[in-house]
């Protein structure tokens, strides 16, 4: 399986206060993307020079922020049957978010932490 991101994601209520904050230890915005799971997410990657990102999403339905793992992948199929052989489950039952540029899918370990599979789809 291979890798190409593995870095914090921050789910909150509160996405911009958390940006914010992000922002004032020195982090800039990379890019964002809006329209995800159905069009009420929207994800900022924040980069702080060449080593270190933290992504933060706007998710309403959880009452206070979550830490996760995102981690990118090439192939999403072989790495959620690798999650699913671990233990892990998908926190939305078997639905996969799919927007034209990605696939993706909260999968949550069987002591409780979360990992949020992504696949970036190439053109």
């Amino acid at each position: 399986m291979e890798i190409t991101a593995f870095n914090p994601l921050i789910l909150s209520p509160n996405a911009g206060e958390v940006v914010e904050v992000l922002e004032a230890l020195g982090f800039e915005r990379a890019h964002t993307k809006t329209g995800i799971s159905h069009s009420d997410v929207t994800s900022i990657d924040l980069k702080y020079g060449e080593d270190f990102r933290v992504d933060v999403a706007t998710v309403d339905k959880f009452p206070q922020d979550m830490t996760v793992i995102r981690m990118n992948v090439r192939d999403f199929d072989e790495a959620y049957d690798f999650l699913v052989s671990k233990g892990f489950k998908n926190a939305a039952g078997d639905e996969v978010t799919e927007t034209p540029s990605s696939r993706s899918a909260l999968m949550v370990s069987p002591s409780g932490f979360a990992i949020s599979l992504s696949y970036h789809i190439r053109k």
